[in-house]
């Protein structure tokens, strides 16, 4: 991993003392920072290597911190004013955060919090004798509701800090040109349309992989050791997804935001605990924390993430190559596309897989004629407008040529079945993939426009399982309790962990897929395809419609079939505790494998429990104490 800015800084500790100290060092320095900041503020954030102009503005920013907490009142009678105190601290936010970018290191997240809440709960862009440009307190306000989200500060930060800047724009409305009071106009629309997809319930518990509620790595079933494994893990993943008009602030669509969180590990132990701020901590160590008292020892590396907001296509194939290029040995690369397809404007289409058989009918394998109907077109995503097909469309041969490496491709696309093409065709390795159905689910949770405001169903299924179901049958947590949830949570648990039981037994699984499994991020995922496939088949209204079920490449094994016992035991056992079993069609069976029935609550097949009532508990947001830094 690339050195951290408090590393960076470390070499700079003493520079800011000395007999020969004088107010002209700071403003020199400070002239200095500015210079490299402005340098490094829009680096490209591919690659492995930190750039050397990253760490010499760390470097210069941690000495002005230093030299103003030592030397605070002889600066302020040299003229120096809360507001630049301000904008040095929320400019070391900001490296922090182009640091976790790059590195994936949530410690870097934690850190960027820790000193914009400083800069917010001490009003130092409130300086009576100086007013922050709008625009500028604006953009301060936007950068921090990013970190709080990615954070999971809801309870107190973000909406603090949403109805801030609402409130800001109204009372800055004439300091504004007309178009840039439009745009900051939409930005607020963005951010609370955000917000309302990104819910409490959605929030009962970490999207990240966390102990609390996902099995520790050494717990998890294990291939038997006749398997040949390789030992591949998650090392790297691109994140794309485009639609018109999808839920989204800044680069970040609501897709991305919660794939992004899942692919990464939630922090606990000591750092979990200690992390962030607290108004009661005024004191401390006059310097920033160092990293080891900041990371959390017992987590694997979160994998490098690259996100990706409306690329062209050769823009995504160079960070795709050169994502490649720099691949570990023993690594895989996840491929998120999230994306709407040539089917159709929506994205989705009833009757996708009868076209699929009428393309397929009416080629002539013999032809040496070509059409350009769009008929006829190769199945395509659309990575931003339609107006440049060229640029702006990719295709499932597009990604062949990297299948050199271990892929691992989530697809969330109304032609997501073109993409199967790639299996058979690769270049070396087999790639693993899940692929979304054509058609969203008619359930009462994602029915007509409320799909496009709560985000992909796919994609939910594979990041808040449990709160995916509960829409799906219906119920949007109203009435949901904490106890029943996390009964929920243990019944999805044990579910998912008899598929993984099954899949490591089996003799016909797949050795990409052993490689998945040995991975706990990548094996969550599979996991919880097999529970999204299973509910879709056996959920009523799309049981038996092709067009509403996902699928994978390779084929896993027979004995986690949607259909098998196994998969109907376990989602009648969660269709019970919430009273939905009447929705599913489970098989006349009268005898289900482990006390599946009773430990649901139910005594036959399709008999309903009843609901479980009381308003959901939000998540806890403990605003973070204080680290050792001192403001």
């Amino acid at each position: 991993m690339a050195a951290s800015p408090q590393q960076q800084g470390q070499g700079a500790q003493g520079g800011s003392g000395g007999g020969g100290w004088s107010p002209e060092q700071f403003w020199s320095l400070l002239d200095k920072a500015d210079r490299r900041f402005a340098r490094v503020r829009d680096l490209p954030l591919l690659g492995r290597q930190e750039p050397d102009a990253f760490a010499k503005a760390f470097r210069a920013y941690t000495q002005l911190w230093r030299m103003q907490q030592e030397h605070r009142h002889r600066l302020l009678d040299a003229g120096l004013r809360r507001w630049q105190v301000g904008e040095i601290a929320a400019r070391i936010a900001h490296l922090y955060y182009a640091q976790y970018q790059r590195t994936a290191d949530t410690a870097l997240l934690s850190e960027a919090f820790v000193f914009y809440h400083a800069v917010l709960d001490r009003a130092y862009f409130l300086d009576s004798d100086h007013q922050l440009a709008p625009a500028k307190h604006l953009r301060f306000l936007a950068r921090f509701l990013l970190v709080a989200l990615l954070l999971g500060r809801r309870a107190h930060t973000v909406p603090r800090l949403a109805g801030d800047i609402r409130a800001l724009l109204d009372d800055s409305k004439k300091s504004f040109q007309e178009a840039e009071y439009k745009e900051w106009k939409h930005v607020v629309q963005e951010i609370f349309r955000f917000l309302r997809a990104d819910s409490p319930f959605m929030n009962m518990r970490p999207l990240r992989y966390s102990y609390a509620f996902d099995p520790a790595p050494d717990k998890l079933p294990t291939v038997p050791p006749t398997v040949k494994k390789r030992g591949l893990i998650l090392s790297d993943a691109i994140l794309c997804s485009y639609y018109p008009n999808e839920v989204k602030f800044t680069d970040l669509s609501i897709d991305v935001f919660r794939m992004l969180q899942c692919l990464e590990w939630e922090p606990c132990g000591s750092f979990a605990l200690n992390n962030g701020y607290s108004a009661q901590d005024e004191g401390g160590q006059n310097q920033p924390n160092l990293l080891k008292d900041l990371r959390d020892a017992a987590l694997p590396p979160n994998p490098l993430k690259m996100i990706l907001n409306r690329p062209s296509v050769t823009h995504f194939l160079t960070v795709l190559a050169t994502k490649c290029e720099e691949l570990p040995s023993n690594g895989i690369m996840l491929i998120y596309l999230s994306a709407a397809g040539e089917m159709g404007a929506s994205g989705f289409s009833l009757d996708t897989g009868e076209k699929v058989r009428s393309n397929f009918s009416k080629f002539d394998i013999s032809s040496t004629s070509h059409t350009s109907s769009k008929e006829d077109k190769e199945p395509c995503l659309w990575l931003g407008c339609r107006e440049t097909e060229g640029s702006n469309c990719i295709y499932p041969g597009d990604l062949i040529p990297f299948t050199r490496r271990t892929l691992f491709l989530v697809i969330d696309s109304s032609i997501s079945y073109a993409f199967k093409s790639i299996h058979g065709t690769e270049r070396g390795e087999t790639a693993a993939m899940l692929l979304s159905p054509s058609s969203r689910s008619s359930g009462a949770g994602f029915s007509g426009d409320s799909t496009r405001h709560s985000g992909s169903q796919f994609t939910m299924f594979l990041t808040a399982p449990l709160q995916a179901f509960c829409l799906l049958i219906g119920n949007n947590g109203t009435d949901i309790n904490r106890d029943s949830y996390n009964k929920a949570e243990e019944l999805l648990s044990l579910s998912l962990n008899e598929w993984a039981t099954t899949l490591v037994a089996s003799s016909s699984l797949h050795p990409v897929w052993v490689e998945v499994l040995g991975d706990p991020i990548l094996r969550r995922l599979l996991l919880r395809f097999i529970f999204c496939r299973a509910t879709h088949s056996l959920f009523k209204p799309t049981s038996g419609k092709a067009e509403f079920l996902p699928t994978c490449m390779p084929p896993l094994p027979d004995s986690v079939d949607a259909q098998s016992m196994l998969s109907q035991s376990c989602v009648m056992r969660l269709a019970s505790h919430f009273g939905a079993a009447s929705q599913f069609a489970f098989a006349e069976i009268t005898t289900w494998p482990d006390g599946d029935a009773e430990e649901a609550g139910v005594s036959v097949v399709g008999s309903s429990a009843s609901g479980h009532k009381g308003m959901p508990e939000t998540a806890s947001d403990s605003d973070v104490s204080y680290s050792s830094t001192s403001f």
